[in-house]
């Protein structure tokens, strides 16, 4: 039996959602391009030219609810089935656009560059328990204007894995989807095995940005997958209570959902989110706080109690180093959502409020995803009944570390995690040199980037993946990308 965790009953789900309804109804959302007002207005929204204020109705919400599809998968850059966003399942990515990485030399936070992108694109490869890679930091050596395509084309060079991704400018947007469609081969095949998802975030309160809602419009007609990521801040940007915070979250989330039907129905999307906590004493948003991690949760119940495949930002902490803290916060968060079922855990890696990267953090958090992907397998018999053979064989042997019952299920049964988790005993921890945890997470960050192996695409393809990036980075005023080596 898989375990499950609830959060809300049926009853507190359907008013959120009733409310919710009441607030697009009522009020609307803002939306500062024009051409996506005029998209809404064309499908039936209520629309107030001079404020560009929105109102969206039950018919067209219940018609663009209809038209979302209920699941979809994602494929790594050779066409291979990676994530299956349906039901219950559960696929972690580590966090995105992080602003800074932690120096594992000198623990100090810095702006990242494009040598720490590629070594972290090398190991993320390696990585089993992470089904997706993200463009998880900007390299502060490019132009900002082609940050995000630059991080989009680092991944496919370097990593098989599907990316999460995104883009803070609508210009990139193109370029983006032009070099999936250079992997794939062509527009209906990034179509049929979308390769990314598109991470898409509404400005709390109530309000689309003109980039952010264009780049809604632009995946969906391009059939890429959007994840929606609302922010309100309970007690700033929201209301206070969990309650109202997630009446907040789920009618920006909503809106989003019509934006998307509304440009191309049947348009792949994650009800996602990355709500928050407000500590009122710092002014900070701690994505570790238990009420940042219930409010995910919950969110995802709404989704799901609207049929659609969910995503959060959770399993991630707020501490500034590879402490307990960081721990702490990050395995909570990783087995809630699980236990939840949330499709797209966004979050290993990520420390300080969601601003910067550590690949020595990266590789625990993947050890941590591997252990809560074995708690979500449930416990099932094995060859268990009747119990009176095995029994009998302990008896008779005094152990069953070579019965054939263990030989079978061992691997199965009990995950392994690798040499960052120490499970020595301490004559053996200290033969070996008494490392810290942070000493053995370097160590495997470095031996996992020494295994790795570029991925198997055809040579054409890399070189047009340099050149659309080349192009690129001359549209910028570029005149040559970083060194890669």
């Amino acid at each position: 039996m898989r375990p499950t965790l609830r959060l809300l009953s049926d009853d507190l789900a359907d008013r959120i959602l009733g409310e919710a309804r009441d607030v697009l109804r009522e009020i609307g959302v803002t939306i500062q391009n024009d051409s996506v007002v005029s998209l809404l207005a064309e499908h039936g929204a209520l629309v107030d030219r001079e404020t560009r204020r929105v109102r969206i109705g039950d018919a067209l919400l219940d018609r663009s609810l209809r038209a979302a599809p209920r699941s979809f998968k994602l494929y790594d850059v050779l066409g291979r089935e990676t994530n299956d966003f349906s039901g219950d399942n559960v696929h972690f990515t580590p966090g995105s656009a992080a602003l800074h990485v932690l120096d594992p030399e000198t623990d100090a936070i810095r702006k990242p560059l494009t040598h720490d992108y590629v070594r972290y694109a090398k190991l993320m490869g390696g990585l089993e328990h992470l089904a997706s890679q993200s463009t998880a930091f900007i390299p502060s050596d490019v132009p900002e204007k082609i940050s995000d395509s630059y991080r989009l084309f680092l991944s496919l060079l370097y990593c098989e894995k599907p990316v999460v991704t995104g883009t803070f400018t609508i210009e990139s947007f193109a370029v983006m989807r032009d070099m999936q469609i250079a992997v794939r081969g062509s527009e209906r095949a990034l179509e049929e095995k979308p390769l990314a998802v598109f991470s898409c975030c509404p400005t709390s309160p109530l309000k689309w940005s003109d980039v952010t809602s264009e780049n809604v419009v632009d995946c969906a007609r391009s059939l890429i997958p959007v994840e929606f990521i609302a922010m309100p801040l309970s007690g700033f940007l929201a209301p206070v209570t969990l309650v109202g915070t997630l009446v907040q979250h789920t009618a920006e989330t909503l809106s989003g959902v019509v934006i998307a039907q509304c440009a191309r129905a049947g348009a792949p999307i994650l009800y996602g989110g990355s709500p928050a906590a407000f500590d009122v004493r710092y002014e900070t948003t701690p994505m570790g706080a238990i009420e940042t991690q219930m409010i995910d949760c919950a969110a995802n119940e709404i989704g799901k109690r609207l049929g659609l495949p969910t995503q959060a930002y959770i399993a991630l902490s707020d501490a500034k180093l590879l402490d307990a803290q960081a721990g702490l916060e990050s395995a909570m968060g990783a087995v809630l959502a699980a236990l939840s079922g949330i499709n797209n855990i966004s979050g290993p890696g990520m420390l300080d409020f969601e601003s910067c990267q550590s690949l020595e953090k990266l590789v625990v958090d993947n050890e941590i995803c591997g252990m809560v992907l074995r708690l979500v397998r449930g416990i099932e018999p094995r060859e268990d009944f009747p119990s009176r053979p095995i029994f009998e064989e302990l008896l008779r042997e005094n152990h069953l570390l070579i019965s054939a019952h263990t030989r079978r299920h061992l691997r199965e049964e009990h995950l392994f995690p690798g040499p960052v988790i120490d499970r020595a005993n301490r004559p053996r921890w200290i033969e070996e040199g008494s490392r810290t945890l942070l000493e053995r997470a370097r160590a495997e960050v470095d031996a996992r980037i020494a295994r790795h192996e570029p991925p198997a695409i055809d040579d054409g393809v890399r070189r047009e993946l340099v050149r659309l990036m080349e192009r690129e980075a001359r549209r910028a005023g570029a005149n040559a990308l970083p060194s890669r080596e």
